[in-house]
């Protein structure tokens, strides 16, 4: 009688199917977890922060600068309306969400132009140098605030000084 032993090194099928179970489950986990889509807005918005503050100081700074004047685009605005900043001609009234906004825009270019701002922001999401998707109001005040049109994951982006 022979005896023989097989020398059985390896895994089961039914154990590689338990771990590729196992590892299926843990990445639906940790993908539902991180929820991509949610980081993508977080990310955008964290955009739209920078922006309006940058946006903001710009012409808080060219004011001090200036003696307590504002740049020319920003004087001549009609004090509490809301404006999108940019150079559209045809005009700026439509796509702000946040504010109700008025049909000229505020462009704040000369502010680059005196190096305040190393280029006038955009929104993330789409904004253009015509439109930027993000606004500016003068307050009789001498306040100052600018917001994001379009927020995503946060309820409103505003600063204002």
């Amino acid at each position: 009688m022979q005896n023989i032993h097989r020398n059985e090194k390896g895994f089961t099928l039914i154990e590689l199917l338990i771990v590729i179970a196992v590892i299926a489950i843990i990445a639906a986990g940790v993908f539902v977890a991180l929820d991509p889509a949610q980081r993508f807005q977080e990310a955008r918005d964290s955009q739209r922060w920078s922006d309006v503050n940058a946006a903001l100081n710009a012409v808080k700074t060219d004011q001090v600068d200036n003696g307590g004047t504002y740049v020319a685009s920003v004087a001549a605005l009609t004090d509490g309306n809301y404006y999108i900043i940019g150079t559209d001609a045809t005009g700026c009234n439509a796509g702000c969400t946040a504010q109700t906004t008025q049909a000229a825009c505020v462009d704040l270019t000369a502010l680059v132009t005196e190096g305040y701002l190393g280029s006038v922001p955009t929104d993330p999401s789409g904004g253009t140098a015509a439109k930027t998707d993000y606004y500016l109001m003068k307050a009789a005040s001498d306040v100052i605030e600018v917001g994001a049109c379009d927020p995503e994951a946060a309820t409103t982006i505003s600063a204002s000084r």
